[in-house]
């Protein structure tokens, strides 16, 4: 069998986003270990591994919610260690697997929420400029309808979230974190306990707001077929560590990546044909 290399060279070419050597310890434990990729404007780069392989904890270090060592960089400023907040205003915002909703609060109210670091006058500047905040208040209310339109949910801008449906809740989410303009958006399981019709209304959302917006995605999901259909790049990991790194089509014929998911012998023939299927369409006339 032809020698696979483990981890093809980082891409350095136009990164806008940049992880040198990330390692995440907890305890003894080594959740994440010497992981490094770059990631280059509007692509759509996708983290793959099973259950335990470190792929939430890896993005908890990208927006500062976990210590990490290593450097972090993003469009081209040092982000290692700079609280988290600060890191969402420079542009990069995150969803998370278990919805960081406020359910008591209404579908655009979340938004705005989301929207906030787009407010630039804080409280003593709104009470000498009254007319500015009120424009910049006008304008994010604004943009928060622009956000709810590309993921269908103006209509029901008004509903309580608590009396959504899970896939619909899954939606507020992705549109809270794209309210804040990010440059990066990180998508932490996004199609997690959703059924094929609304994955698939899902994706065609995301892939509205990155071509709208014009957002760059790091996305991790267990749905490998979802994965290979949709990104452009792929991170594997396995026990913390990148074991594979390049496009779809890399990935599956990769032996350590298929053994990972597999459970098969890296020496032996492999059959792909389970991991080739796509469970989606990527929409017609998205961008790579």
């Amino acid at each position: 069998m032809t020698d696979h290399p483990v981890v093809d060279k980082p891409v350095v070419t136009d990164r806008i986003l940049s992880a040198r050597d990330i390692t995440v310890r907890f305890g003894g434990v080594t959740a994440v270990n010497n992981v490094s990729f770059d990631v280059v404007p509007g692509e759509f780069f996708a983290i793959i591994g099973p259950n335990g392989a470190g792929k939430t904890t890896l993005l908890n270090a990208l927006s500062g919610l976990v210590k990490s060592s290593g450097e972090i960089s993003l469009l081209g400023e040092p982000i290692s260690g700079v609280r988290s907040d600060i890191i969402s205003r420079r542009g990069l915002g995150r969803t998370f697997q278990n919805l960081g909703l406020f359910s008591t609060m209404t579908v655009l109210e979340n938004v705005l929420v989301g929207s906030q670091d787009r407010l630039r006058a804080g409280m003593p500047s709104s009470l000498l400029w009254w007319g500015k905040a009120r424009r910049e208040e006008v304008a994010v209310r604004t943009h928060a309808y622009e956000i709810l339109d590309l993921v269908g949910l103006a209509d029901i801008a008004h509903e309580q979230v608590s009396n959504l449906p899970y896939g619909t809740r899954k939606r507020v989410e992705l549109a809270k974190a794209a309210a804040g303009s990010p440059k990066v958006l990180l998508l932490d399981e996004p199609v997690a306990g959703m059924n094929r019709e609304e994955t698939q209304e899902l994706v065609h959302h995301v892939f509205d707001l990155k071509d709208q917006l014009d957002l760059t995605l790091v996305m991790i999901e267990h749905d490998v077929h979802l994965i290979m259909d949709v990104a452009d790049r792929v991170l594997a990991l396995d026990f913390g560590q990148a074991i594979g790194l390049g496009t779809p089509a890399d990935i599956q014929t990769n032996p350590r990546v298929v053994e990972a998911y597999l459970g098969v012998d890296s020496e032996t023939t492999i059959n792909t044909e389970s991991m080739a299927v796509p469970s989606v369409v990527r929409p017609q006339g998205s961008k790579r």
